[in-house]
């Protein structure tokens, strides 16, 4: 009686470790919905992330956009259009830029603190969310912060978004500028 108990102990404790890699049947795909060419399917999983291909993983990628700070003009105008307060973040890849509190001068008990989220690197007027925060403080040293994005977040997305549009148009003419020869001189 006892062989079969540990026989029996031994079996649940085998199906508690295996329990996890087992996967539920409870995820049935709509045959509707899924392409019948495995193909289809591994492009699709491919493309939202879901996998990736072995035979992949040492070729070079042909549709790879490497684009750095310095060469997109929304991140270089937005730096310069808050480059006379401290930066407390400036984060490219996560794309956002947070300034540090910035007072007129060191007396004043009023500061502000502005926060850059990049939604897309396309020049347009949906591409920034501007959020400004003021601190007020009194004499007790009491703060009390608050968001206030109104006219300032509006002047400020319209300044970067000039200055933006004039850096892509500098950087454009760089680019396509064709070279011309100078004409020769005439003998005499």
């Amino acid at each position: 009686m006892s062989s079969f108990s540990s026989s029996k102990t031994k079996f649940i404790i085998l199906l508690l470790i295996l329990a996890p890699f087992i996967k539920s049947c409870g995820n049935f795909a709509d045959a509707r919905k899924v392409s019948p060419n495995p193909k289809d399917r591994v492009q699709k999983n491919i493309e939202e992330g879901k996998g990736f291909r072995l035979m992949d993983l040492g070729n070079d990628k042909k549709n790879t956009n490497y684009e750095f700070a310095s060469s997109n003009p929304l991140w270089r105008a937005s730096l310069d259009v808050v480059d006379f307060m401290p930066l407390a973040t400036a984060n490219y890849s996560g794309g956002i830029i947070v300034t540090d509190w910035y007072s007129k001068n060191d007396a004043d008990r009023e500061s502000v603190k502005i926060s850059i989220r990049f939604l897309t690197n396309e020049i347009r007027s949906d591409a920034l969310n501007i959020k400004v925060f003021y601190k007020n403080c009194k004499s007790t040293g009491e703060c009390s912060v608050k968001e206030d994005g109104g006219k300032l977040s509006t002047e400020l997305t319209s300044e970067i978004l000039k200055t933006a549009t004039v850096y892509q148009q500098s950087d454009n003419e760089k680019e396509f500028k064709p070279y011309i020869m100078p004409p020769e001189k005439k003998r005499n």
